[in-house]
């Protein structure tokens, strides 16, 4: 499954659609928002805040029934919600293509049962969309993946109707316990997974 990094992203980039004549460009200081699940909100708030026209990332939970759902309810597994973080971002600076590129080398697509040593539906990797729009670009740039020719199993990130958000009561726990989330990401496998998926074209 390793590729040269240019590979991967060209193949992305190669999803976006060319705009169409005489759209114009978002102006400048827009907010946007786009929800995406990928294992542990530490780590997946910690990536997305690295984005240039992010500003401001929320982790929480999203897709159950239960409403204010706690951590500890959540992390039982039973009550259909899954770790997300919200990012709100410029798309004058940054556009949604760029975080579904982004997010695609931020996840391990091919294992629906968690991520990295995180097990349990609570942990699937998923996109929540908001709108048409944003359904178009991640099932195209998911297809397209598919299609590549670079993975011999299919993906198992979902691509679902956004719906009530919960914020959990950690956020920018990576930074305010960087020790311990250091220890956790390490011993949890995640980058060495990337880099195992996506060569080097993984973001860390």
């Amino acid at each position: 499954m390793r590729r040269a990094a240019f590979a991967v992203f060209a193949l992305l980039t190669a999803v976006a659609p060319a705009a169409a004549a005489g759209e114009s460009s978002p102006a400048a200081g827009q907010r946007a928002i786009a929800t995406f699940a990928a294992g542990c909100y530490w780590c997946v708030e910690s990536d997305f805040d690295k984005v240039k026209g992010v500003l401001d990332t929320t982790s929480g939970f999203m897709g159950g029934a239960k409403k204010n759902p706690t951590y500890e309810e959540v992390s039982t597994g039973t009550t259909g919600h899954t770790e997300v973080v919200r990012v709100t971002y410029d798309p004058s600076v940054v556009s949604y293509q760029k975080l579904l590129d982004y997010y695609w080398l931020n996840v391990d697509p091919l294992d629906g049962g968690g991520q990295f040593c995180d097990r349990g539906s609570q942990y699937r990797p998923a996109i929540f969309v908001y709108d048409d729009d944003q359904r178009k670009l991640a099932e195209a740039s998911k297809v397209a993946l598919e299609k590549s020719g670079r993975f011999d199993k299919p993906f198992v990130v979902t691509i679902d109707a956004a719906s009530d958000f919960t914020p959990a009561h950690d956020q920018d726990f990576y930074k305010t316990n960087a020790i311990r989330y250091k220890f956790y990401r390490v011993g949890c496998g995640r980058d060495a997974r990337l880099r195992q998926v996506w060569g080097a074209a993984a973001q860390h």
